[in-house]
């Protein structure tokens, strides 16, 4: 039993360990392309303020929500450690799945938002008014999340800020390749002039097919991620139909230790089999 519950922690140590690996360093792999093209700085580093991210991440959430599973289960419910901590891993993880897709529907939304509103820019420009005119337009007629980030692009700008600067913290703040591209040609436009429409429309052209792309590509992997649901709710689904038909045996079962040991161990590959299955079918350019 001892020997169980350590092999449980040391592995659940390592998938977590690994996927913060993972994690770091797909971020910092992203940081290092968005911020390959470098922009002349104003301040030193050290005294550069920091930015609060458009796209904030909570997955502590889900594992307070893992710990506090843990505890109730412990507390309130009949079983072992080893299942408790089993359980609190597999309702986290859960949570974390379920924060990672709200995450990439809000990247999604405000990528799509990026590129109607480029598109009432080129609009704006073509009609002969001025970049900050089509700014404002843009700013009118976005929505959240959008209209924040924009609001503070314009406001300051028309405070006399440099263009350049509050172009790169944009980038900065929605670390999307996106907002990158959008952001270098406002600012490139800024230094050196020139006509701005053709080169927006491209980008709103370049966005939009990523947009196109990453539907397709969701769609085409839809597949695996109901399979991944259908599979978890199957077998507890089962499980509850052998309890209810024959509870006392699956109550003796379960009081043994091989059957202890083999509710752990499947719930653990469960938790595993979902990282995998998430994980090859998440979206990377």
């Amino acid at each position: 039993m001892i020997e169980f519950a350590l092999f449980s922690a040391l592995i659940v140590a390592a998938i977590v360990v690994t996927r913060w690996w993972i994690e770091t360093r797909s971020r910092g792999l992203a940081l290092s392309r968005l911020n390959s093209s470098e922009v002349t700085e104003k301040e030193p580093a050290a005294t550069r303020p920091e930015f609060r991210p458009a796209m904030r991440r909570h997955r502590w959430f889900a594992w307070c929500i893992g710990g506090i599973t843990i505890v109730l289960l412990l507390a309130f419910v009949p079983v072992t450690a080893q299942v408790s901590v089993v359980a609190g891993l597999m309702v986290g993880m859960l949570i974390d799945q379920v924060e990672t897709m709200l995450s990439e529907q809000r990247m999604a939304r405000i990528e799509q938002q990026l590129s109607e509103a480029i598109d009432l820019m080129v609009g704006t420009l073509k009609s002969g008014g001025s970049l900050s005119r089509a700014l404002q337009t843009a700013l009118d007629e976005s929505r959240a999340p959008l209209h924040a980030e924009l609001e503070e692009v314009v406001g300051r700008i028309r405070f006399g800020d440099d263009p350049q600067s509050v172009m790169e913290e944009l980038a900065q703040r929605v670390p999307l390749e996106s907002f990158r591209i959008f952001s270098l040609a406002l600012a490139v436009h800024w230094e050196v002039g020139g006509s701005l429409a053709p080169t927006l429309a491209t980008v709103g052209k370049t966005i939009r097919d990523r947009i196109e792309i990453s539907r397709r590509i969701r769609s085409m992997t839809a597949q695996s991620r109901v399979s991944t649901i259908a599979v978890l709710l199957t077998t507890y689904f089962i499980g509850a139909i052998m309890w209810v038909n024959d509870p006392g045996r699956m109550r003796s079962f379960l009081s043994t230790s091989i059957g202890q040991t083999a509710v752990s161990f499947a719930m653990l590959l469960e938790v595993i089999g979902i990282v995998w299955s998430n994980s090859m079918s998440r979206l990377r350019f």
